[in-house]
């Protein structure tokens, strides 16, 4: 695998709007800051800080927020080069409130997300055959158009070689049910060579509340490799290795995109190991300092 090729993330680049502070019930935003996200976003980005070539294939508008976007993720480092951008198109807003847990809530506002992934579609091939592997989560899997695309890269990595990666980002807001969230993201689990999820998707995808046996019931279904993270709990992996690891306590000032952070370090940790999914305990401690480094900011790429 040629490792000057980027790692391809698949997905939208959005516009967060962050209250930041924590709301009670029925507690009221007062103010909402911008930041840059979207999930595969912000893994694209979590993959250049940990020093592995990064682009994101998506879409955004021509608009104020979609240049502003764009020049934010260049600046990181992150190729832009399969990013469409779409006139007719507003780029993607979501809001997002933390309740008195600063567990964060979404409320996407993003009618064009199909139109831009379509503009998307028509480099993807070129886009899969020119990255050392691919990176999906569910959200793509919610709309039909952009589920159509998500398919398509999928075949397409399985044509040339490419790994794929999968992290679902469980976003109960976006699904109508979560049975369909679940059905679609076996889908994705059966095509992937790695899933990275937290606790609570594991046990939405295999039954199993305890992460280590979540982690290898993941790991049966397909996967080589799967990784459950627990936040202070710890991380365990399964399949192709079996590791764990407990990080150090850390500041939390929202947890915001650690999981996407989680993703890219672990990505970038394992393109350093040329794909030996043998060896992913030792990329566990740099994708955990990734996520810890996200959490003491407020937004989903710190």
């Amino acid at each position: 695998m040629d490792s000057s090729r980027p790692i391809l993330c698949l997905g939208e680049a959005i516009v967060d709007l962050i209250c930041e502070r924590p709301l009670g019930p029925g507690g009221f935003p007062d103010r909402l800051v911008p930041h840059p996200g979207g999930a595969l976003a912000n893994v694209a980005v979590a993959v250049a800080r940990s020093g592995a070539p990064a682009a994101l294939a998506g879409g955004v508008g021509t608009d104020h927020w979609g240049r502003w976007l764009a020049e934010g993720l260049e600046r990181e480092g992150v190729s832009t080069e399969w990013l469409a951008r779409l006139g007719e198109a507003d780029t993607p807003i979501g809001v997002v409130l933390l309740d008195a847990e600063a567990e964060p809530r979404f409320q996407i506002y993003g009618e064009h997300i199909g139109p831009t992934m379509a503009a998307a579609a028509e480099r993807l091939g070129e886009a899969v055959a020119g990255s050392q592997a691919l990176v999906v989560g569910s959200n793509t899997m919610v709309g039909a158009v952009e589920r159509e695309v998500t398919r398509r890269a999928l075949e397409l990595a399985a044509a040339g070689g490419v790994p794929v990666l999968f992290d679902p980002n469980f976003r109960p807001n976006r699904w109508r049910r979560t049975e369909e969230a679940r059905r679609y993201n076996a889908e994705i689990l059966a095509r992937a060579a790695v899933v990275k999820c937290n606790r609570l998707e594991a046990e939405l995808m295999t039954g199993e509340a305890d992460p280590r046996a979540a982690a290898r019931a993941l790991a049966r279904s397909g996967p080589r490799l799967a990784v459950v993270t627990d936040g202070p709990g710890g991380i365990v992996a399964a399949g192709a290795a079996e590791a764990a690891h407990r990080p150090p306590a850390a500041e939390v000032v929202s947890p915001l995109g650690a999981g996407a952070a989680f993703m890219g370090g672990l990505a970038a940790g394992l393109a350093r190991l040329e794909w030996d999914f043998s060896r992913a305990g030792e990329t566990l401690d740099e994708a955990a300092r990734r996520a810890s480094a996200v959490c003491a900011h407020w937004g989903a790429q710190g």
